[in-house]
């Protein structure tokens, strides 16, 4: 690694202020991404501002209509929250499926958003659900907050502080993984929410996360697996490598939107 400076702050005030004075810097929230990359020196910012003493960051808190999930709460924090599985399981289930326990031991929700990487599983479940991002300037919609492989709307001094989901009266999470990193070759978030159906698709896309219009549209008519039989989605702008061809994934994705119609007719629940 190269020489940095270490910075603990307890507020997010603090935090701020860290990130635009030292433009080269970078927050550390589980660092399952940064670190490694820093080992590599792939990457050499100049500052990490470790947002672990941050007051007010963790925790998951569910009221009538949404469920607020803090930006430093950890993957194993979310998967066994009571209260969460007893309004919406199948969220509740997607940080199950992340990597292996000592990844969901110190992983973060604010930390895989902010990060964005294609094949992680809480954007699927935040822009399956329609959630809202809160950063320390603003809230932004999960539709506006995606923009591209490993990008974001946030801005370079901006801070998320909690992600605000709907509660969905039905949802689930289905993916097919890489046997190795457990990270999605595909997964697909379904939810329905009064007449609102969404589902959005993460390790299958180029670009990153992304929804189906055309599926949302069949499970509109009726919620149920059998909506989605004989639709197919392109594999035009879907990843192609050595685990899988664009071609493959696009029918993966059609398979497991499937599943996680039918996990969430059942339970609400997630498998993978």
């Amino acid at each position: 690694m190269y020489a940095f400076k270490f910075e603990r702050p307890t507020t997010v005030r603090q935090a701020v202020n860290l990130l635009a004075k030292n433009e080269e810097g970078k927050l550390l929230a589980g660092g399952h991404s940064l670190i490694p990359v820093m080992k590599l020196r792939l990457a050499s910012p100049s500052v990490l501002i470790d947002l672990s003493k941050v007051e007010g960051l963790s925790g998951v808190e569910v009221t009538p209509r949404s469920v607020v999930i803090g930006a430093m709460t950890k993957h194993k924090d979310v998967a066994n929250s009571k209260e969460l599985q007893a309004v919406m399981p199948g969220l509740a289930a997607v940080p199950g499926s992340i990597g292996d326990p000592h990844v969901r031991q110190v992983g973060t929700i604010g930390g895989s958003l902010a990060n964005n990487d294609p094949n992680a599983d809480y954007p699927a479940a935040t822009l399956g659900l329609g959630a809202t991002i809160i950063t320390s300037k603003r809230k932004i919609p999960a539709d506006a907050y995606f923009k591209g492989m490993f990008e974001t709307a946030l801005e370079p001094d901006e801070i998320i502080t909690k992600v605000s989901f709907p509660i969905a009266k039905k949802a689930a999470y289905q993916k097919f993984k890489h046997p190795a990193s457990g990270f999605a070759l595909v997964g697909v978030f379904v939810s329905k929410r009064g007449s609102e159906i969404r589902v959005a698709v993460t390790g299958a896309g180029a670009n990153g996360v992304f929804r189906v219009p055309s599926f949302e549209e069949a499970l509109k008519k009726r919620f149920s697996p059998k909506s989605l039989e004989g639709l197919t989605h392109t594999a035009a702008g879907l990843n192609s490598d050595i685990h899988a061809s664009a071609e493959y994934r696009a029918h993966l994705i059609g398979v497991m939107a499937r599943r996680a119609v039918a996990a969430a007719n059942e339970k609400g629940g997630a498998e993978d």
